[in-house]
Parts: structure tokens; C-alpha cells; sequence
């Protein structure tokens, strides 16, 4: 049996475009806002632990894949 690919948790993807950065030099900026290099930073040094660690993260990922395109329908309903 083969697995179809998961998709992303809408929730995430929600909060990427609500949740701003608690701290740092972005603090403020919707996590979906924040520049390619800042992301790539944490991957470089490692993402914080939790939550806040897993959105960067996940954003990353986003960003890294070219599927910024999954955030704009959600960006519009904000």
C-alpha cells in the first residue's frame, strides 16, 4: 500500500500568517514575513525549542521548497 503524501496542518499554516516574532531583530514581523537568510540563520544555528521553533522551521521548509503559494489564500482572509 502506498502512502499519499501528507498534507500540511491548516492550523500551521494559519498561525504562520498570524504569529509574530516574540523576539530579535525581526520581533514584530509575521512569521511568514520574515527574510529568507533569517530563516536560513536558524537553520544554520539551530531552531528554538517549542512552538516557536517548529513555525520557523516549518517556514523554512516553505520557503526552501518554493510553496509560498500555500500561505497567500490564508494571508488574504487576515
Amino acid at each position: 500500500m502506498i502512502n499519499a503524501p501528507s498534507l500540511p496542518d491548516p492550523s500551521l499554516l494559519q498561525q504562520l500568517v498570524e504569529m509574530k516574532m516574540p523576539f530579535g531583530k525581526y520581533k514584530g514581523t509575521l512569521i511568514c514575513d520574515l527574510p529568507t537568510f533569517y530563516l536560513e540563520y536558524f537553520a544554520r544555528k539551530g531552531f528554538p525549542a517549542g512552538k516557536m521553533g517548529m513555525l520557523l522551521s516549518t517556514m523554512h521548509e516553505i520557503r526552501q521548497n518554493g510553496l509560498d503559494n500555500l500561505l497567500r489564500p490564508l494571508r488574504k482572509r487576515n
